[in-house]
């Protein structure tokens, strides 16, 4: 699998559910030994198993959307330990897993995969044209 938006993250967008610089947007650390992504049936948080989720970040900061492409400040991960991360996933949080919109899927990326020593893993946002992803 290479990076993509799930589908029903993109149609979340599109029926309005999602507001990207408005609502709490999280990213989560995942083992995908734990998780096979089913990029277009794949809707909540609650679709990805506990055990894949290695870290998960505080609120994204400073986003931004210009001509359908977001952006976000860079996050730092403090302190992870666990399995080995070779993906993340951007997911809309609402506080209850089952109602999560996941948004993106990043398998592909520098850093990727990444096996934590219980210190910061800092997560950088691709500077090119697309930022971290484009609708």
């Amino acid at each position: 699998m290479s990076n993509a938006l799930y589908g029903l993250g993109r149609e979340g967008f599109l029926g309005g559910d999602i507001d990207w610089d408005a609502d709490v947007v999280k990213a989560v650390m995942l083992d995908v030994a734990n998780y096979t992504v089913s990029i277009d049936t794949d809707q909540f948080l609650s679709d990805i198993p506990a055990a894949a989720r290695v870290a998960t970040s505080a609120a994204l900061t400073s986003k931004t959307k210009a001509l359908g492409v977001a952006n976000a400040a860079n996050v730092v991960f403090s302190s992870v330990s666990g399995n080995s991360i070779e993906a993340i996933a951007l997911y809309q949080d609402t506080g209850v897993e089952a109602t999560s919109r996941l948004i993106c899927y990043v398998d592909t990326a520098t850093g990727l995969p990444v096996t934590p020593n219980g210190g910061d893993i800092n997560l950088n946002w691709d500077t090119g044209v697309n930022k971290i992803f484009k609708l």
